[in-house]
């Protein structure tokens, strides 16, 4: 097993990125941005940069966290817009020797409407293929999107885009509402997890709590995601994976309201939250690289 994380909620400086993840003492991040701009979307110039910098430091991208299909992007949006991010990501992934790529299932539809899935499911087949043909794997992760919707959901979206697998986000359910029930009620992450466990190729950590409709991000154990109860059957099972850390205590890629700390504040909140992680691990005697 091997930690990592978004860098990008230290900083923004691809330096600052590579110091704080040596400073915890990993080898590998989970990029998103630089600069404000995801990997997959950088000129080539500025990728070529990124990965010069990567190579001279040591530190590796072991996930792209992509934009493609996110919460931002609709289902009736052009899926050319898509397959652009997806064939910008494949040779950049293949250059850094990267082999995990985050992708979701597009924006969910508002309370009502058709969620289009024939059409969801059509386009994930061939973006899933697009990757797996060129020896990489997209990994689906459980956020504001339709897979994100309940786990029933996931597991429908699985059997229809075969060779797609998870990144399971402890996180997500405590504020995301679960769309199998009539009634509004949040989703359980133990629950979540248990279900999608099998089909889950990577872990991404982040806590929070739910005060009325109102979600607090907390640091790792102090919210309601069930972390511990989740690392202890990860190291049961033999998990030996990746284990991302994505506090969203400094800022929140999702939120058109928040605009972050101070570069200071917010890599002291990543080093302090990716130090929690490790204290967990080793009270359960969970080794990673």
């Amino acid at each position: 097993m091997y930690l990592t994380g978004f860098a990008d909620e230290a900083s923004q400086d691809l330096n600052q990125q590579i110091k704080v993840t040596k400073d915890l003492g990993w080898k590998n991040i989970e990029s998103r941005c630089v600069n404000g701009i995801n990997l997959h979307n950088l000129n080539e110039e500025d990728f070529e940069a990124v990965a010069s910098t990567l190579a001279e430091s040591g530190v590796k991208i072991n996930c792209f966290g992509s934009a493609i299909a996110n919460w931002a992007s609709k289902i009736d949006a052009p899926f050319e817009d898509t397959l652009t991010q997806v064939d910008r990501a494949i040779p950049r992934m293949q250059q850094l020797g990267t082999k995990l790529i985050r992708i979701m299932s597009y924006a969910r539809c508002d309370e009502g409407q058709d969620q289009q899935e024939e059409e969801r499911f059509r386009r994930l087949r061939e973006v899933t293929n697009r990757f797996l043909d060129a020896g990489l794997t997209p990994v689906h992760e459980n956020c504001m999107n339709y897979g994100g919707m309940s786990y029933q959901h996931t597991l429908k979206m699985l059997e229809n885009v075969p060779g797609l697998k998870l990144v399971f986000d402890t996180g997500n359910p405590v504020f995301n509402i679960d769309y199998s029930k009539s009634e509004k009620t949040y989703q359980d992450p133990w629950e979540f997890y248990e279900a999608t466990i099998e089909h889950t190729e990577y872990i991404h950590l982040k806590d929070a709590r739910m005060t009325g409709d109102k979600c607090d991000f907390k640091l790792c154990g102090e919210g309601d995601a069930q972390i511990s109860r989740i690392l202890k059957d990860l190291k049961e099972r033999g998990y030996d994976g990746g284990i991302s850390i994505e506090p969203h205590l400094a800022s929140v890629f999702h939120s058109s309201e928040d605009e972050g700390l101070d570069e200071e504040a917010s890599i002291k909140i990543y080093k302090d939250f990716g130090e929690i992680v490790m204290k967990m691990l080793k009270d359960i005697n969970y080794d990673w690289e």
